[in-house]
């Protein structure tokens, strides 16, 4: 397969704005660096390195619009992961949208403030994103405006998306009905009754229909989105910036690796929040 980057100076420039798009402004001396001598160089310190994106070849700077649904009680790491992965890729607008722009806070306490309201957001997305929680995400499906806001998004959204129990909420919208999906382990069966085959994979693709399993996977999952919508070589220099090369030291984090009575313990405990899940069809 031929080098899709076979410039060298040109793979330099990438590097350094992959570099420069995760680490901000910070970044911009590096980037001057490893630009070639004939190329511009950013003489105010606050310049983004997005205002060069002529530079770049086609494909390596995009327009997308993504937008992050953030209501109370989610859980952060469901965002978080995700968020990273989709802020370095230049072009990209990412929207943190809740229903007013007063600070949302997460399961962990968490204050997140919006970027704008359900009112101000783009119409036609090229990403929905919608992260999961427990009692929060619950309250979310049963809050008509937030649910009819995740409903609109996800008709004319280029791709519909989750992480963990973020599933569930495209579920009650009725964004699942006919595709496979995925969520945490906890609700993952219970995604059939909102018309939606449960896979236990850790990022479900089917279509535009895009879900990651609980929590961590929201890295495995923007990163596929990375690849996506950038290709191999972006996404390749998106994981080692991030140094994304997981060794637990523990190594039980899915139920077929887990000890029975672990899970069993787990889904016990929460048996409350997935009679909460069934109650809502």
């Amino acid at each position: 397969m031929p080098d899709p980057i076979p410039n060298p100076s040109q793979r330099r420039q990438f590097i350094g704005a992959v570099l420069a798009s995760a680490l901000g402004a910070s970044a911009l001396p590096l980037v001057s660096r490893v630009a070639t001598a004939d190329e511009p160089k950013p003489s105010d310190p606050e310049t983004n390195v997005h205002d060069h994106a002529m530079q770049w070849p086609p494909g390596w700077v995009g327009d997308e619009q993504i937008v992050m649904l953030l209501y109370p009680g989610f859980t952060a790491l469901d965002l978080f992961g995700p968020h990273h992965m989709f802020a370095v890729m230049m072009g990209a607008k990412v929207h943190l949208v809740a229903k007013s722009l007063e600070p949302v806070v997460t399961d962990t306490k968490i204050e997140i403030r919006p970027t704008m309201t359900f009112a101000e957001c783009p119409t036609k997305p090229t990403i929905l994103f919608v992260p999961g929680g427990s009692t929060g995400t619950i309250d979310a499906a049963r809050d008509d405006v937030t649910l009819d806001f995740v409903a609109r998004q996800g008709r004319d959204a280029g791709y519909v998306t989750s992480v963990c129990t973020g599933s569930v909420l495209l579920g009650a919208a009725g964004l699942l009905d006919g595709y496979k999906a995925t969520s945490h382990w906890i609700t993952r069966d219970l995604l059939s009754q909102f018309g939606a085959t449960p896979i236990d994979e850790r990022v479900v693709v089917d279509r535009n229909r895009i879900t990651g399993a609980g929590v961590t996977s929201g890295l495995d999952f923007g990163l596929k989105m990375v690849q996506d919508l950038r290709g191999d070589e972006y996404a390749e220099a998106v994981q080692l910036f991030a140094e994304y090369d997981p060794t637990p030291p523990i190594d039980k984090g899915c139920v077929a690796k887990a000890d029975p009575q672990i899970s069993g313990l787990l889904m016990k405990m929460h048996e409350p929040f997935r009679q909460m899940v069934r109650d809502l069809k």
